[in-house]
């Protein structure tokens, strides 16, 4: 498989679903601590996410990652666009923006 035919099934998988998590392992058995604590920030949200465990796939393992021009996983997706990976992930969830940009629940403080 080609880079464009990665590039072309990582386009498919974003522009697809609302919400996607390219991350280490599965939702209910994650493979990283990063992946863990990205998912749980989208469990905590009650927002419905497609995932996509990078491990199953070498080709989408290095592929998402210049797709991206990201070099780390997880990286989360929601309406096409690159959000950023867990560190991110938890300064937006932490300031309310990612409950709003994924229409959740925000975070109480």
């Amino acid at each position: 498989m080609t880079d464009t035919d990665t590039h072309a099934r990582i386009d498919q998988l974003v522009k697809g679903h609302h919400a996607v998590l390219f991350m280490k392992g599965s939702p209910l058995f994650p493979q990283c601590g990063f992946s863990s604590r990205a998912v749980a920030i989208l469990n905590h949200l009650g927002v419905e996410f497609e995932s996509v465990d990078v491990l199953q796939d070498q080709g989408i393992r290095q592929g998402i990652k210049s797709y991206s021009d990201w070099p780390t996983i997880p990286q989360l997706y929601v309406d096409g666009e690159f959000v950023g990976g867990s560190d991110i992930m938890m300064e937006m969830y932490e300031s309310g923006e990612l409950a709003e940009l994924l229409g959740g629940t925000p975070a109480a403080n």
